[in-house]
């Protein structure tokens, strides 16, 4: 059985898993194949919580094999909040068994309660079994109108 926990950021095992599960996301081909920095590890956790973070945790057995970190933001067009998901992760032995299905889930949950208005996140173009199961959970490429295109994920790298 799979259980979803609200990480508590002030708790020294909740910690210890989000950065655990975030550095072999890290470490994964998909994550960027190289492990979090000595400064993410020191600052990872506090930061979440001062830049108003979510982070759930999934446990099997009391150990923790997910996680999903997220963000609230806010929607102009709506005028309502939405949650970003920043990073949706499982460890490799624990792919393919309902585990990111269930941490997605759950953020939905504490989306409606707070009356967002979607949940957004990105997904790279080669990882066909993220974006199969983002599809599977209801998620679509971002347009406004086909003819204008779908919306490309940027970034521009400051340090």
């Amino acid at each position: 059985m799979i259980k979803i926990l609200s990480a508590d950021y002030g708790n020294p095992q909740h910690s210890h898993d989000i950065l655990a599960l975030l550095d072999a996301y890290a470490r994964d081909p998909m994550g960027g194949g190289k492990p979090l920095t000595d400064f993410a590890r020191a600052h990872l956790v506090a930061g979440l919580a001062n830049h108003g973070g979510i982070s759930l945790l999934a446990y099997r057995n009391n150990q923790a094999i997910g996680l999903l970190n997220g963000f609230e933001g806010f929607s102009t067009f709506s005028g309502k909040p939405l949650i970003n998901i920043h990073d949706l992760a499982v460890l490799r032995e624990h792919r393919g068994q309902g585990v990111g299905q269930a941490l997605l889930s759950a953020i939905e949950a504490i989306a409606r309660e707070r009356g967002c208005c979607k949940l957004t996140l990105e997904v790279l173009s080669g990882n066909a079994v993220a974006a199969g199961a983002y599809q599977k959970f209801g998620f679509r490429g971002y347009e406004l109108d086909p003819s204008a295109g779908r919306a490309e994920f940027w970034e521009k790298k400051l340090l």
